[in-house]
Parts: structure tokens; C-alpha cells; sequence
């Protein structure tokens, strides 16, 4: 079967999935991120989860990463977002790779996680 190509497989990916890209940008010092040029309020996610009252981190794949996971997930997906499997995926598969340091990435995500 042709789909099975990787070609055929990621295409397959981009109209099941509909992959978006999104700007992510954050601050080591402050721990503030922005998305899509907009800052993340942490206050939110907290509402729903509080994984980390210290705040947003990444780089690993503890609480820090898990609240900043579930934010963005919240802003992307709405109240899909607050789902545990969502944000969590999310943060394995985004955030736990971000450097421990300052970062501005392009990423390319699943529209429906």
C-alpha cells in the first residue's frame, strides 16, 4: 500500500492530525512564555491543575513542564486542553526537549491532540 511510505504516512498525519505550527518563546529568568506572541498566564491552568506553584518550566519532564504543557494545550485546544492525556503528550512531545535555557521555536503540532 502506497500510504505507507513515510511520505505517505506523514501526509496521512497532516490531514487526520492537521498539523499547525505555532511560535513558542520563553524567558529562563522570569520563566514567562509567550505563545504566538502572546504571554502565558499561568493563573488559568492553575485553576484546572495546579502541577507547579512556582510557575512555568521546561527542559525535563516534571510539574513545571506539565503546568506550561497544560496552558498552551488550554489556549490551543480549548477545554480539550485540561484533558490529562492531551497535555501530557503534549509536554512529552514539545516541552521536556526545549533547553534549560532561553529558547524561540517554531514547532509543528497536532491540531487535535
Amino acid at each position: 500500500m502506497r500510504w505507507r511510505t513515510p511520505v505517505g504516512i506523514w501526509l496521512a498525519s497532516f490531514f487526520l492530525f492537521k498539523i499547525m505550527k505555532i511560535k513558542l518563546k520563553g524567558n529562563w529568568e522570569t520563566k514567562k512564555v509567550w505563545l504566538n506572541g502572546l504571554e502565558l498566564a499561568l493563573e488559568p491552568s492553575q485553576k484546572i491543575r495546579n502541577h507547579s506553584p512556582d510557575g512555568f518550566n521546561w527542559g525535563y519532564g516534571g510539574s513545571g513542564p506539565a503546568q506550561l504543557s497544560l496552558a498552551i494545550c488550554l489556549s490551543l485546544y480549548g477545554e480539550k486542553g485540561s484533558n490529562p492525556s492531551c497535555y501530557q503528550n503534549f509536554k512529552w512531545d514539545h516541552i521536556e526537549g526545549l533547553p534549560q535555557s532561553n529558547f524561540d521555536v517554531e514547532l509543528e503540532v497536532k491540531n487535535n491532540y
